[in-house]
Formats: C-alpha cells, sequence, structure tokens
C-alpha cells in the first residue's frame, strides 16, 4: 500500500508547483504587457504637439468629408465615419476605443473642434482660390487616432471663384467634382471643386483664419476662437 500511496503524493505536488509556475509567470516584473484596447502612443505627433495614438487597422476609425458651397455664401461640411462614435461635450478626458471628436482644418489652421458629423463654414472664412479642408480624428485625452504611423483624417479641395462677367452676385454655385481619390484610412484626400458667385467669395478671410473663428455650427463644435 505504502508503494501505491507515495506516486500519487508525488504527482499532487508537481501539479501544484505546475499551477504555482504559471501562475506567477504573468506577474513577473519586465514582462510584456498586453496591448492597450485604446492603442499605443507614438512619437510622432501633429503641429499642436498632440501624440499620435496607434491602433490596428482593422476595426480603426475612418472619415470621409464632403464640402459643399451654400447660397448664403458659406460652406456646408459633411463627415462621414467607421468604427467611431462622437463623445457629447464634457466626456472625461481619457482615450476610449472608437470614442472622440474631429478637429476641422483649413489650409492647416484649426477652425472648430467638431462633436456631431455636420458643420457650417461661415461666409468669408475661405477666400478666392484653392483651399484644403481636413477632418481629423482624436480621442478624448487629446491624441490623435492612427493607423500605420498616419493620422486618421480626410481632405477636400474646394476652389471659390469670383463670378464670371454678367453673372448676378446671387449666390449660386456649379459643382465640377466632388469624389474621394485615395479611399481608406489614413491621410486620404478628396476633390471637390465650385465656382462661387457672389457672397461665396467673401472678404477679409485672411483676418477671420488668423483669428480662428467658428460660427454657425451645426455640429455643435467647442470654439477655437473670436473674431475681433
Amino acid at each position: 500500500m505504502s508503494w501505491t500511496r507515495r506516486p500519487l503524493t508525488v504527482l499532487a505536488v508537481g501539479v501544484l508547483l505546475v499551477g504555482a509556475v504559471g501562475c506567477g509567470s504573468g506577474d513577473a516584473p519586465g514582462g510584456e504587457a498586453s496591448p492597450s484596447p485604446a492603442g499605443r502612443l507614438l512619437e510622432d505627433q501633429d503641429k499642436e504637439g498632440r501624440p499620435y495614438r496607434e491602433v490596428e487597422a482593422e476595426g480603426a476609425p475612418d472619415v470621409g468629408i464632403e464640402v459643399q458651397p451654400d447660397r448664403s455664401g458659406g460652406w456646408e461640411v459633411r463627415l462621414t465615419v467607421r468604427n467611431f462614435r462622437f463623445s457629447p461635450p464634457g466626456a472625461a478626458a481619457r482615450a476610449v476605443a472608437g470614442r472622440g471628436l474631429a478637429h476641422l482644418y483649413v489650409d492647416g489652421r484649426l477652425v472648430a473642434r467638431l462633436r456631431a458629423p455636420e458643420h457650417r463654414l461661415p461666409p468669408g472664412l475661405v477666400g478666392h482660390g484653392t483651399h484644403h479642408v481636413t477632418a481629423r480624428l482624436y480621442a478624448d485625452d487629446g491624441t490623435v487616432w492612427a493607423v500605420d504611423g498616419r493620422p486618421v483624417e480626410s481632405t477636400a479641395d474646394i476652389t471659390a471663384s469670383k463670378p464670371g462677367p454678367g453673372v448676378r452676385p446671387s449666390g449660386a454655385v456649379r459643382w465640377e467634382v466632388g469624389v474621394p481619390v485615395v479611399p481608406g484610412v489614413g491621410a486620404r484626400r478628396g476633390v471637390a471643386a465650385a465656382v462661387a458667385s457672389g457672397a461665396a467669395a467673401g472678404q477679409g478671410a485672411g483676418a477671420l483664419l488668423d483669428a480662428g473663428v467658428e460660427s454657425g455650427g451645426r455640429g455643435s463644435p467647442d470654439r477655437v476662437g473670436k473674431a475681433s
């Protein structure tokens, strides 16, 4: 009987030792930490010094942008997002996967922070010529959502021109192009050229951009500046 009991005792002790080693290995100092569900911070930053937050391409946030002139001289901006939800005002300043807000830029200058997919650029903010309107997605802690080291953003190129001879300044517009040319996550660009008459040409656009003015948005954007 004593011969049969010893192997069982040794076996039981061996099982306990293996279990102890298995439990301790996950908590050992210097062990590799599991990836955060909200991605990882990169050394890259945007122009305001906000770091990029890298996430996997599968299931990553994505954004598209469409910009159209309206009859009152402004520009209607509409964002289309995937795997992303806009956080309400007052949201906690922490990164949550697939949540946050969008920063809207005109020619690289921040003009609005959006917590909804629609916004209106006021008359005069966009002057004559071609301009770049960019929407970039941010987490609520201020970091930039990124995939493959590039920010999750989309850009539309718009062109506002003076009305031709004999055209009344009625604010009417004519669209030429409005299609994205490089789909997918990251620095995606769209092309949208508009020929606008009358008020769409705008005056004093440079001063308004320098002041970072934002007004008339329908997406409850955070104000980023006031016109002097």
